[in-house]
């Protein structure tokens, strides 16, 4: 059966009500459905977490110390991935705190949340793609640039991607990069509680700007983030330039322990999110239940058809009676 064929009887099959959590199996694949941390209904105005009000304290931007930020160490050191570094960020690298006690309350995904349903449905989704993401993939598309994208906006696309982000981020030998790349309508700033801030568009329109000059540090050792940056009209020929490949590469090389997650715009409403996924290694299209058609999920994917490596969160899902919303996962 192809990926189309799956996700299309699934969206047929998942019009019942919901209720309390369990454990199902699908296709000899275990999927965790979890009560908790429901995705917000559209990105514009994710009820997970509000920006911080103006007469709030904006959040910290400052020179890091130059200590070095802790990092655990590794249990297994696995042939070919090197184990994250502690090194210290240079001078000028800044450093964002996120409000991880605000976050845990809108249900996201920190350490600090105990073993929530959510965060093991997280579980789930990223092991089949931690274990493609150091393995051989297409030349020019390294498997550890994973794209979360969507066929429309409102399915929850930013939600997972910083969840999945702040997953990986938890694990022993990897270090992420969370690269917000829907650069019409960036939301990962705004859902984090974060100001505006220079990024990705600035580094493809100002030669002399470096990678190091926009990323921001957090005070989760092992996650960094590159913002969207300047809006500009020119963002799609910006995404297909040699300089974006070039980026790209860094991004994909500068660690060999680094993950990168790029949140992209919905494939059915821009032209980026197609050009963007010609360099990405794995590509994971999330899908709200009850709220996505077939016919945008079967158009989303036939903008995927050169792609090799293709998954599917089934978002929101409430499949069985007496379940309540989850998340599902299929690959192929």
């Amino acid at each position: 059966m192809s990926i189309i064929e799956k996700a299309a009887s699934r969206i047929d099959h998942t019009r019942a009500p919901a209720p309390a959590p369990t454990v199902v199996e699908h296709d000899g694949q275990p999927i965790v459905l979890e009560p908790q941390g429901l995705a917000p209904a559209a990105e514009a105005a994710p009820p997970a977490v509000e920006p911080t009000p103006a007469a709030a304290p904006a959040p910290r931007v400052e020179t890091p110390r130059v200590e070095t930020p802790g990092v655990a160490t590794p249990r297994v050191d696995k042939p070919g991935v090197a184990a994250p570094r502690k090194v210290a960020p240079k001078p000028g690298v800044r450093k964002v705190d996120l409000d991880l006690v605000r976050m845990r309350e809108a249900g996201m995904v920190t350490a600090a949340s105990g073993r929530t349903n959510l965060l093991e449905d997280f579980r789930v989704i990223k092991r089949p793609l931690l274990k493609q993401a150091f393995s051989e993939g297409t030349p020019g598309r390294p498997n550890n640039l994973i794209m979360i994208t969507s066929s429309l906006p409102g399915e929850g696309k930013t939600y997972c991607a910083i969840n999945l982000a702040m997953s990986i981020a938890m694990e022993l030998d990897h270090t992420v990069l969370l690269v917000d790349a829907d650069v019409a309508r960036p939301s990962v700033l705004r859902t984090l509680g974060l100001p505006a801030q220079r990024g990705l568009m600035d580094i493809l329109v100002d030669d002399k700007l470096d990678l190091s000059d926009v990323m921001l540090r957090t005070n989760v050792d092992t996650l960094s983030i590159l913002p969207a940056g300047t809006s500009t009209p020119r963002a799609t020929e910006l995404l297909a330039s040699s300089t974006m490949s070039a980026l790209v590469n860094e991004i994909a090389n500068r660690y060999p322990d680094r993950i990168v997650i790029f949140d992209s715009p919905p494939l059915l409403l821009t032209s980026e999110a197609r050009v963007l996924a010609g360099h990405m290694g794995q590509i994971v299209v999330v899908v709200e239940a009850q709220g996505t058609t077939q016919h945008a999920v079967k158009e989303a994917l036939r903008q995927l058809e050169g792609c090799s490596n293709v998954n599917l969160i089934y978002n929101k899902a409430r499949d069985i009676p007496g379940i309540e919303e989850t998340y599902d996962y299929h690959y192929g």
